[in-house]
């Protein structure tokens, strides 16, 4: 069974450097949306994000072992997303422009399907003017811990109904909500993502 933990009064691991490569190019240029898709067209083999000041974030390829586990997370969401079929899913690889100018690539996420159909061909080609309703960060042996919270809280200020932050590590689900405490599951053998996705339960002894 899974416990809850009280994330307020928990302790915080100790931050540490990004495993990001961050470049500040706005002394020189400040990008339009343009310009950074065709930045990251032209340097397609790599994952880019960009924060709302406008720093420009390269992500680290990952492990085998972290790649492992995020293809069964993205496995599992786009089999249960066929059989619902009331929205769609996304891999890691997808980026969307946020309504704070931040562009971010979750490592899974899901629209419903009105939402996604509401955007132009255009939109839907390129760096999608929306926040998922559904985002999953599943964290690395690399990756800064605080520095996923604040990106999941960003995606529930942008609109996201439901985040999962999964941390293999120390065997930790951290649910976000709307207007809602964050919870924190030490060891759950799964997480359900009732209401929002209804019906869609992960079993987490594939990914942690």
């Amino acid at each position: 069974m899974a416990k809850l933990l009280d994330e307020v009064q928990s302790p915080e691991r100790e931050p540490h450097e990004s495993a990001a490569i961050v470049l500040d190019l706005r002394p020189v240029v400040s990008l339009t949306d343009e310009q950074f898709y065709d930045l990251c067209r032209a340097n397609s083999e790599l994952r880019i994000e960009r924060t709302a000041e406008g720093e420009i974030l390269i992500m680290p390829p990952t492990g085998t072992r972290t790649g492992n586990r995020n293809s069964r997370l993205t496995q599992r969401l786009a089999n249960w997303t066929d059989d619902d079929g009331t929205g769609i899913a996304f891999d890691s690889s997808t980026a969307f422009r946020l309504p704070n100018g931040a562009v971010r690539s979750p490592d899974a996420s899901w629209i419903r399907r009105e939402r996604y159909d509401a955007l132009t061909p255009e939109e839907q080609e390129k760096f999608s003017p929306i926040c998922p309703d559904f985002v999953v960060e599943l964290r690395s042996a690399s990756d800064d811990l605080p520095e996923l919270k604040a990106k999941m809280q960003e995606y529930i200020t942008s609109g996201a109904q439901l985040g999962w932050l999964i941390d293999p590590q120390e065997k930790l689900i951290h649910v976000y909500r709307p207007q809602a405490q964050v919870e924190t599951l030490e060891n759950p053998d799964s997480v359900a993502g009732d209401p929002v996705l209804m019906g869609f339960v992960l079993d987490l002894q594939e990914i942690c």
